[in-house]
């Protein structure tokens, strides 16, 4: 299970699905992108409904790995409470992590006064333009992805970082592990140490998966390989 940020999009777990895919593995990459096009705090039960039902198809005694990049870290605690399948372990790539206990805000006072300065008629622009051109091109490996990938992307409601995500007891009894790309996300990467957690990094830049999906994937597999069925 691939879970994007919900500032992107389903996109930017495409090229690691197709590997992971083609290497026999069941993949899903749920979209999220309309549960945020409705300003209706809190969303977090709409995220955990939405991802739980994208595994509906799916045989009640598969074990799933749950692979969550950048702000979707947050959800991770949730999403183990409301799917119905056995959850094996937990992977954050390059991701924020859910408070030890919860709740967790979205964001902290600082990351809302800054995010408060960009607000139109209550929702953000597009994530790709809170930032320089020089910063955000090194982020796609060509214009054609970036096109792509920019142009599912949401704008998000404010009030999505007002809310507060719980963090239900027990979440992460069961493995779970850090796949960083690289800085300002090494202090979460060292915040999974502390928590006994593995860690690994493939460097390179926040989308990293669309740059190098095969380094990406292999890692990804590596990291999980032997969360093969859930914790008791």
């Amino acid at each position: 299970m691939l879970v994007h940020s919900l500032l992107l999009g389903p996109r930017t777990w495409t090229p690691v699905a197709a590997r992971l895919a083609a290497s026999g593995a069941e993949t899903v990459v749920p979209s999220l992108i309309d549960v945020v096009d409705v300003d209706d705090p809190p969303f977090w039960p709409r995220v955990s409904a939405t991802i739980s039902e994208s595994l509906s198809h799916l045989s009640r005694s598969l074990p799933v790995v749950l692979v969550a990049h950048s702000n979707a870290g947050l959800l991770v605690p949730v999403v183990v409470q409301a799917v119905r399948l056995p959850v094996a372990g937990c992977l954050f790539v390059d991701a924020s992590l859910p408070s030890r206990t919860g709740p967790t805000p979205a964001a902290s006072p600082e990351r809302l006064a800054y995010l408060r300065t960009k607000v139109t008629r209550g929702r953000l622009p597009q994530w790709t333009t809170w930032w320089d051109e020089e910063d955000v091109a090194p982020l796609f490996p060509d214009p054609r992805t970036r096109w792509g990938v920019s142009a599912e992307q949401p704008r998000l409601p404010f009030s999505y970082y007002e809310q507060q995500i719980p963090v239900p007891a027990g979440w992460d009894h069961r493995p779970c592990g850090y796949l960083l790309f690289g800085p300002p996300y090494d202090c979460m990467a060292q915040e999974s140490r502390k928590r006994g957690w593995s860690v690994a990094e493939v460097p390179g830049g926040h989308l990293h998966q669309l740059v190098d999906p095969d380094a990406v994937t292999a890692r990804i597999a590596a990291m999980t390989a032997t969360w093969s069925s859930p914790a008791d």
